[in-house]
């Protein structure tokens, strides 16, 4: 299916081809309507891949550069997606662990070929490791269970896609409230909305998700997570057969690790406890599952209220990765 963010996107993209062979890749992207929202004028760079070889690197920007500034921009950063739901940034710490389904991976070469390149530092985002205690504590179930009580909070639990996909809307509408403001955020509409949930969440373990309605049955925060795919596509060397598929239902069914993909919380709920709530109703299912440890996606750097949900775990901050940017 072609993706509804043509809608408000121009888009190009190039193949690098040296002695016979492919050496790597790169696309353009003009996101009109994050533009408008800003009041800037950048193209984007994106799904960019080279071998270490500034020849390649600096041709491929170059060509990238050349028809964003042909657009009439006024610069390019990236690597960003159509949204912030696509991969997005360069790993420039962090490089001795997998990463997980929804993150990305670079060797140390990238980021000096894009600074040698003329790009800077735009944004960070972080990411951490969690290492489950043995048990919720019972202070924060303790918690838990008053916050709902004084708030008339209710839990949903998913037992079947099905059931997920019915509140898939919902989550859509919430993740635009909540992350209206982020940084490279444009708001999804309902077709761009639907790509999503058809490309995403057929995938998701449905006892993995997590959402809360207030007292009205507004959804007011959710937490998707899933486990950890990363070790079994490294033994599966990315392929399904002949084993990779065993190596995969292994993975799902007796999970150690799991990503944390998203959570949002609806502005007007943001430091009350819900996604304290959330976390803990997922370290349940995890415990069942014998997960010992979670990882998070990337959390950009300056989301303080983000990144203070980790601070009461056994925690890492092992992972960098970066949106350039150059001013033509």
């Amino acid at each position: 299916a072609t993706n509804p963010a043509f809608k408000h996107c121009d888009a190009q993209f190039w193949i690098a081809i040296k002695h016979g062979k492919v050496a790597g890749r790169i696309g353009a992207i003009i996101n009109k309507a994050y533009n408008e929202k800003t009041g800037t004028r950048l193209g984007r760079i994106t799904r960019i891949e080279f071998v270490d070889d500034k020849e390649v690197s600096k041709t491929l920007l170059a060509t990238a550069e050349k028809w964003i500034k042909d657009k009439g921009m006024e610069g390019v950063h990236g690597p960003l997606g159509f949204t912030n739901l696509d991969h997005q940034a360069i790993l420039i710490e962090g490089f001795d662990y997998l990463p997980s389904i929804a993150s990305e991976y670079h060797l140390p070469y990238y980021k000096e070929h894009m600074e040698a390149a003329g790009y800077g530092k735009e944004m960070d985002w972080v990411e951490f490791r969690l290492k489950l205690a043995d048990a919720i504590p019972e202070k924060a179930l303790k918690l838990n269970e008053m916050i709902k009580t004084r708030y008339n909070l209710k839990v949903v639990h998913f037992t079947s896609q099905a059931e997920l996909k019915q509140h898939a809307h919902r989550a859509f509408d919430l993740l635009n409230n909540a992350y209206g403001d982020l940084f490279s955020f444009v708001k999804m509409d309902k077709e761009l909305s639907d790509f999503y949930i058809h490309k995403y969440f057929s995938i998701l373990n449905p006892r993995f998700v997590k959402m809360i309605e207030d007292e009205n049955g507004d959804l007011i925060g959710f937490i998707i997570s899933l486990p950890s795919l990363s070790e079994a596509m490294q033994k599966a060397k990315g392929k399904l057969f002949p084993l990779g598929w065993y190596h995969i239902m292994q993975a799902l069914k007796k999970p150690k690790v799991a990503d944390l993909l998203l959570t949002a919380i609806h502005p007007e709920w943001q430091a009350k406890g819900v996604s304290a709530i959330l976390i803990t109703e997922l370290q349940k299912v995890m415990y069942e599952h014998g997960v010992t440890h979670a990882e998070t996606t990337g959390i950009i750097e300056t989301n303080e209220k983000a990144i203070s949900h980790w601070k009461n775990y056994d925690h890492i901050q092992h992972k960098r990765k970066r949106c350039f940017i150059k001013m033509f």
